[in-house]
């Protein structure tokens, strides 16, 4: 039995990287991998929390409701007129670039890895339930 050569080895190597690479970001558009809690707490936190208004509204249950309408919370008045409501598609393009989305209102964050943003989406369906 011959010795496996060195570039078959490196040549394994890489494509298992490069499986692993494919195939997380493929996971990563489709569902959370957990990830997306840490996320949200890090990117989003300083001015959101799920079940108290902050500087932003409250986000738990916020996929699915209507843009504006969290009667405790003071919302611009773009925001309040937009009458978005919030899935997949829509919380995607706000995080990517509020202003785009909704000229006018008070939110000038945003979340340029497109990773990131699926995660923090993911997080916040998961938090419907609970």
């Amino acid at each position: 039995m011959s010795k496996p050569h060195k570039s078959h080895a490196l040549g394994a190597v890489l494509a298992l990287f490069a499986l692993l690479v494919v195939g997380s970001s493929v996971f990563a558009a489709g569902q959370s991998t957990g990830g997306g809690k840490e996320l949200f707490e890090k990117r989003c936190g300083g001015c959101h929390a799920l079940d108290r208004d902050k500087e932003g509204p409250r986000l738990r249950g916020v996929y699915g409701r209507v843009a504006g309408s969290v009667d405790s919370f003071q919302y611009s008045d773009a925001v309040k007129k937009s009458k978005i409501t919030w899935t997949d598609e829509m919380l995607d393009q706000w995080l990517t670039d509020t202003e785009k989305l909704v000229p006018g209102n008070d939110m000038t964050f945003h979340v340029e890895k497109a990773g990131e943003r699926a995660e923090i989406i993911a997080y916040l369906k998961q938090t419907l339930d609970k």
